[in-house]
């Protein structure tokens, strides 16, 4: 690689470094986009509430699976769920509701799998059993 073209990149890099240093400074943060951007690609096991409060808080939008490891339903829908997690802009979080019982309480989890979408940090649906990905892409698409 020529010497002008290093200097470009490295011209570059330094002005995007300048940029990110900035936006923190001012306390700008990442922006939606980025954000959106970091959701991870697999579920996120949730460990207690906090976790549940932190997870909600750094997404737009959060699909909470409320799930058992005994319920064949809930076994039926993994492939559906991890594929939302790696293929959509939300976070998927998965609560074991016999590990935290209190957390499948305040979600409103009366029956196996149930399901909550939460956009902005509010929970907007809420669903019980078995659903289909089409359903479920449709109200994240929706909420994003």
């Amino acid at each position: 690689m020529s010497d002008s073209a290093n200097n470009e990149r490295q011209r570059i890099r330094e002005q995007k470094k300048r940029e990110l240093q900035e936006r923190l400074e001012n306390g700008g943060g990442l922006d939606t986009a980025d954000r959106e951007s970091t959701a991870p690609d697999e579920p996120i096991a949730i460990t207690g509430q906090g976790h549940l409060d932190e997870v909600v808080g750094e997404h737009d939008v959060v699909l909470v699976d409320c799930y058992a490891d005994w319920c064949g339903p809930c076994q039926m829908m993994e492939p559906t769920i991890e594929a939302l997690a790696a293929e959509t802009d939300a976070a998927v979080a998965k609560v074991d509701v016999d590990a935290h019982q209190q957390i499948a309480q305040q979600l409103g989890a009366r029956g196996v799998p149930t399901l909550v979408l939460y956009a902005d940090g509010q929970p907007v649906e809420r669903m019980v059993g078995v659903q289909d990905r089409g359903t479920l892409e449709g109200l994240i698409e929706q909420h994003a």
